[in-house]
């Protein structure tokens, strides 16, 4: 089966899942809802992508960038692994299996781990990281139906977003100290200091956490069909709505609200943040373009616009160079792109 096939499966796979998602915990209300919005599906770009092109592996669909360690963590398909690669030579350092599939990466603190939501074994499993070229996967842990994002606040607390019985799972070390179920879908999250938002990608909400007390701050409306949430450096956070072609601004204390946003045409799916910079870069996944805003007002102002490879759903910016990386779904490439050709 080559690259092509393996992603139209993965896709159909997908979605047959979705259609089952409203009906895991078994509220009326939530059949009702539309279904969670999707990255669309782009065809061969017409302008040739910039950079350099990593080859990785099939289908690698999330990134999480660490500078601590110069490296960047990639999740792939056939075999499950996630490869590292060095963020200055772009060399591949190591390949570490997974017991499943996984579609989201997330740095938990600088030097690492990584966190990893395995979708199809219901496990978080953390990679932890060394200076040298090696990552070592911990052992799983339990959460819920098919984790699809998982975060960690500055306390060490990490949140876990259970795409298919619509929970949230806490968790403090290797315990399950908490579990939510107040959402329908959570799908992406992100966490600033210790306050955390999930976002809903059937109720088309931004829920905010606060993970000391693990409580509900608030919830408020995020768009026709939000997908990604990043967090800045001033404690926004930043929603891709990809069904709704804009990306959103939240102020999450003391109650969520929006309060800017950027239309963005083409399905705004993948969304990274380089604090040094103060830049946004969001992957429009319809496009093959990835477009970058200063975010140092409150509404987004885009700066750069980059070609990029077909189907980009993830990306991921190193903060000492500015240096990106955009993953290809179809091409089972990563696409580097040195500060030069990002506008910096």
């Amino acid at each position: 089966m080559n690259r092509r096939d393996h992603l139209k499966l993965a896709i159909a796979l997908a979605a047959i899942a979705l259609v089952g998602c409203g009906h895991q915990n078994g509220d009326k209300g939530a059949r009702a809802l539309p279904p969670a919005a999707e990255p669309q599906f782009a065809s061969p770009p017409t302008i040739t992508p910039s950079g350099r092109m990593v080859g990785v592996g099939t289908y690698p669909e999330g990134i999480a960038v660490d500078p601590v360690t110069r490296t960047v963590a990639i999740a792939t398909r056939y075999p499950n692994e996630v490869v590292l690669i060095n963020i200055d030579s772009a060399a591949i350092t190591a390949r570490v299996p997974l017991p499943g599939t996984a579609r989201h990466l997330k740095l938990a603190a600088p030097g690492g781990p990584i966190l990893v939501p395995v979708e199809t074994a219901n496990a978080l499993v953390r990679v932890e990281l060394t200076r040298g070229p090696h990552g070592k996967a911990l052992p799983p842990i339990p959460t819920g139906n098919s984790p699809h994002d998982a975060a960690a606040a500055s306390n060490g607390t990490v949140f876990v977003t259970n795409e298919h019985d619509g929970t949230v799972s806490v968790l403090r070390g290797d315990q399950t100290v908490k579990v939510f179920k107040d959402s329908v879908q959570p799908a992406g999250v992100a966490a600033f200091g210790n306050t955390v938002g999930v976002v809903d990608a059937r109720n088309n909400t931004l829920t905010v956490y606060d993970a000391e007390k693990l409580t509900v701050v608030g919830s408020t409306p995020a768009g026709a069909g939000p997908t990604h949430v990043v967090a800045d450096r001033q404690g926004r956070m930043i929603v891709s709505d990809t069904r709704g072609d804009t990306v959103r601004v939240f102020n999450p204390l003391p109650t969520p609200r929006e309060i800017g946003s950027a239309a963005q045409p083409g399905g705004p799916y993948g969304i990274a943040y380089d604090p040094t910079r103060e830049r946004l870069w969001v992957a429009s996944s319809g496009t093959n373009d990835v477009i970058g805003y200063s975010l140092a007002e409150q509404t987004p102002q885009q700066v750069a616009r980059i070609p990029s490879v077909q189907n980009a759903y993830s990306l991921g910016v190193d903060s000492v160079t500015g240096r990106l990386f955009i993953a290809g779904v179809t091409g089972g490439v990563v696409q580097v792109i040195d500060p030069g050709a990002t506008g910096e």
